[in-house]
């Protein structure tokens, strides 16, 4: 499981020019010296399937790149970090080490697929699994690769029964707890959001009549503003500040104007700050007004035509959903 490409770029400069493989297992050593603070030839043997003498290969390598980072331990027969280590081949990040835990732990990566060779005692709040049909996704997804409308049967929250409806997907979205598909509804002439898992079936499918860049709620940024809530105590906020990687009291989260009420709702942002104490609320919209008058932003949120109301401040506004 390599490093995203930007850092690898920011992290090879001035660095020879070197082949993917041999770049991912360059990767990989200093992986494991970062977070282990070891690494031998059978860590390179069984995460890459290399012989024995490439694996040697690769150390000797990674040596000559970076001599200071690294120190042979002839007890453990093994490489160990050195006090003078630095990164020469990854940014070490600490969101990339927890997603790998997290996917482990739940099924998505094979334990010998990650580079984490001793993985931590994991677990996570359970969260119900949603029933996507893999046809229905297929369905979506090839809709949206080839520009095409699709016939989907959608179970709506405000009808009894499903029914029939063209739909034009452009995306998919993930809203923390549902996948929704971003689409062209025909049939309330919008963008919507439906909910996959209740597309109970789709069947034929034609050129789509409209484009994604059309979703104008889909394609603007809103930055939400946050900072900690102002009747905490001095350390409690900067607390706060640690947890979201503040500066100067505040941070900004920049989010779709078409997944802003699931933004707030995630971040407990969608209610007046005084409706619970400070302790629990935690954080603050510090660009309340400013989000508040982001333009018909409420239009975008539907996933099955029911309205719900959604206070933000001391501002009402009706969502469809």
């Amino acid at each position: 499981m390599g490093l995203e490409s930007d850092s690898r770029a920011a992290m090879g400069e001035g660095k020879p020019s070197l082949r993917w493989s041999v770049e991912q297992k360059l990767q990989f050593i200093e992986f494991r010296l970062f977070w282990e603070g070891h690494v031998n030839r059978a860590d390179l043997m069984d995460t890459f399937g290399v012989s024995l003498n490439q694996a040697s290969g690769d150390l000797n390598r990674y040596i000559a790149l970076a001599p200071d980072n690294m120190v042979y331990d002839k007890s453990g027969k093994t490489y160990v970090r050195s006090p003078a280590f630095s990164p020469h081949f990854m940014k070490p990040d600490a969101t990339q080490y927890l997603a790998q835990v997290r996917s482990v732990a739940e099924g998505i990566v094979a334990p010998e697929d990650a580079w984490i060779g001793n993985l931590p005692t994991f677990d996570a709040t359970p969260a119900p699994a949603r029933g996507i049909d893999p046809a229905v996704l297929r369905s979506i997804v090839i809709a949206i690769r080839r520009r095409e409308a699709v016939e989907v049967r959608y179970q709506s929250m405000s009808s009894p029964d499903p029914e029939w409806r063209w739909i034009a997907p452009h995306a998919l979205a993930f809203d923390g707890f549902r996948w929704h598909t971003r689409s062209f509804c025909e049939k309330s002439n919008e963008y919507r959001d439906f909910v996959i898992s209740r597309i109970v079936e789709t069947r034929q499918s034609r050129p789509a009549g409209i484009i994604s860049a059309a979703d104008t709620a889909w394609h603007e940024i809103v930055e939400l503003e946050i900072g900690p809530h102002p009747e905490l105590s001095a350390n409690q906020r900067r607390v706060i500040e640690l947890d979201y990687g503040m500066q100067d009291g505040r941070t900004k989260i920049p989010v779709r104007r078409a997944l802003l009420y699931y933004a707030l709702k995630r971040l407990g942002l969608d209610t007046d700050p005084a409706a619970r104490p400070p302790h629990d609320q935690q954080i603050v919209l510090l660009n309340n007004e400013e989000v508040v008058r982001s333009k018909n932003w409420q239009t975008s949120f539907s996933n099955d035509g029911k309205s719900e109301t959604l206070q933000t401040g001391a501002t009402r506004q009706q969502v469809e959903r």
